[in-house]
């Protein structure tokens, strides 16, 4: 009999049915649905449906859909699952969690959990409240399970390779981050269509405050693995931000609708919408200068798609993870000297270091590439972000089960983490 029970709570985001892409042993396969009867309801429908009708490896997820305007209420007194599955309007969400948690389940939700520095006391309280009442409240932090994410981290924590991190500067920070996503794009192999709240940032969020969580998890998560972050521990230094401009043809294309809806006609801007999804911030993480850009384009030239720069600075090497042009948009994974006059050595460390990657994972090799050495890894291992989601869920419901203890590190992290993208949203919103 499986003991895991899945209720997905007003499903709003793709990213709700990404966690159902695949079957897992200890979950049944019913799964109860509370949402208000709309599109977003819909839509998530036809995701599972899809899994459930697809040629390879269907799933067989039976959903008992409980579609009412008092979901919510019906939700918290029915509870017919231990198990939240929570992805949707972003503002919301800290009420959902809180509802969840307060009738005692376990919540594996998308991020953003808040989006307003004045919710850090109730995502407190809320972290509080699932230690005493024993249940796991875990976000969905999928970046870490991407093969080139999870390689740099083994290769920053090598001391041979590395070296010690470097303090850096706002200038010439430590760590450099850049994620590109695109407004128009396919998911599960079609077109994805946006709700048109997506483009309320007051519902949705800014870049920082939503894709930006992934960049700011991964900091901390690279540079300082096992330990908790205090509040002490990371400040602000500068934030900006800017918007991508849509027209009403562009945005006809992403939402399906006919034209902007009434709450966002006040925002326009001769007839286009000046859509803030664009932030940069910088901020020292004990000391370590980070600078984070946080990037929504319209559409993704042919052959290319969301992208990612990863740069992280120690006093033997950089740890570069690139995605553009040269690569193919496919990430690759680098090593550069810092002197060149040690690049022996440093090949040296990768040659000591293969190994224990190849043990990892097998295939995984060092190549010499002049300046830089460029760690080759496997198709087999590269299995796309959505895939991600499933690799995020099981890390969950070991927790759950008690296969695992959740580190003591993920709660004082997560309040971290969350501080420096409400608190950088709030900080560029304030910037002339």
């Amino acid at each position: 009999m499986s003991t895991i029970r899945f209720i997905t709570l007003n499903p709003g985001h793709f990213h709700a049915a990404l966690v159902q892409k695949e079957m897992y042993r200890d979950v049944d396969p019913t799964v109860h649905v509370y949402a208000p009867l709309g599109a977003d309801l819909l839509a998530h429908l036809q995701r599972i449906a899809g899994f459930n009708g697809r040629a390879e490896n269907p799933t067989n997820w039976q959903l008992e859909v409980h579609a009412t305007p008092d979901y919510l209420e019906r939700f918290a007194k029915e509870k017919p699952g231990n198990v939240v599955v929570l992805a949707g309007r972003n503002a919301k969400k800290i009420d959902y969690l809180e509802a969840a948690i307060g009738a005692g389940l376990h919540v594996l939700a998308d991020k953003p959990w808040i989006l307003v520095p004045e919710h850090l006391p109730r995502l407190q309280k809320l972290l509080d409240e699932a230690d005493r009442k024993g249940v796991i409240a875990y976000d969905i932090m999928t970046e870490r399970y991407e093969i080139t994410s999870t390689l740099q981290a083994a290769l920053v924590r090598d001391r041979d390779v590395f070296g010690e991190s470097l303090l850096g500067t706002p200038d010439d920070p430590c760590v450099t981050m850049e994620s590109v996503h695109f407004l128009k794009k396919l998911v599960a192999g079609a077109p994805l269509k946006r709700p048109a709240w997506f483009f309320d940032i007051h519902q949705q969020g800014e870049a920082l405050s939503d894709v930006g969580t992934h960049l700011v998890d991964l900091v901390a998560w690279m540079l300082l693995p096992g330990q908790a972050i205090a509040a002490a521990d990371w400040n602000l230094v500068a934030a900006k931000r800017w918007p991508t401009m849509l027209d009403r043809g562009q945005f006809q294309a992403i939402t399906g609708g006919s034209d902007f809806p009434a709450f966002l006609q006040a925002q326009l801007q001769d007839g286009k919408l000046p859509y803030f999804c664009n932030t940069q911030v910088g901020y020292r993480l004990r000391h370590l200068h980070v600078k984070l850009d946080v990037l929504w384009g319209y559409e993704a030239e042919v052959g290319a798609g969301d992208t990612h720069l990863a740069i992280f600075q120690g006093s033997r090497s950089r740890v570069e993870i690139r995605q553009g042009k040269e690569e193919k948009f496919v990430p690759e994974l680098f090593v550069v000297p810092q002197r060149p006059a040690e690049k022996n050595k440093i090949g040296a460390a990768l040659a000591k270091k293969a190994p224990a990657l190849q043990k990892a994972w097998p295939g995984v090799a060092v190549a010499d590439q002049g300046q830089r050495f460029h760690v080759a890894i496997p198709d087999k291992y590269r299995n796309g972000h959505e895939a991600h989601f499933a690799e995020v869920t099981r890390q969950f419901l070991n927790y759950v089960t008690k296969k695992e203890t959740m580190p003591a590190w993920e709660k004082p992290n997560m309040l971290a983490k969350y501080g420096v993208t409400t608190g950088g949203v709030a900080l560029a919103r304030r910037a002339p």
